[in-house]
């Protein structure tokens, strides 16, 4: 499976519906929600870094946010690849 394109969920609506619909408590719905996008997410930082999901390290993680959030400060959010408000 490849990551969602920029700008799009990290979950989808079909995925958020069957969370919902797994018979877990609301902390744990919360934490698997997390997970699918944090897994998107991180595919898309070994696309980027050209590594396996697997090889990535917390330092080109770190590296991946630190230039992405430096994207949306010089660019704007439309040009980062995570889309949240900065304030």
């Amino acid at each position: 499976m490849t990551p969602n394109p920029p700008g799009q969920d990290y979950l989808t609506p079909a995925e958020s519906a069957a969370v919902d619909a797994a018979l877990l408590s609301t902390p744990e719905k919360f934490l698997t929600r997390l997970t699918i996008s944090s897994w998107r997410v991180l595919l898309r930082i070994a696309q980027d870094q050209n590594v396996a999901i697997e090889a990535l390290t917390p330092e080109q993680i770190i590296a991946w946010f630190e230039q992405d959030s430096k994207t949306r400060r010089e660019q704007g959010v439309d040009a980062a690849v995570l889309k949240w408000d900065s304030q």
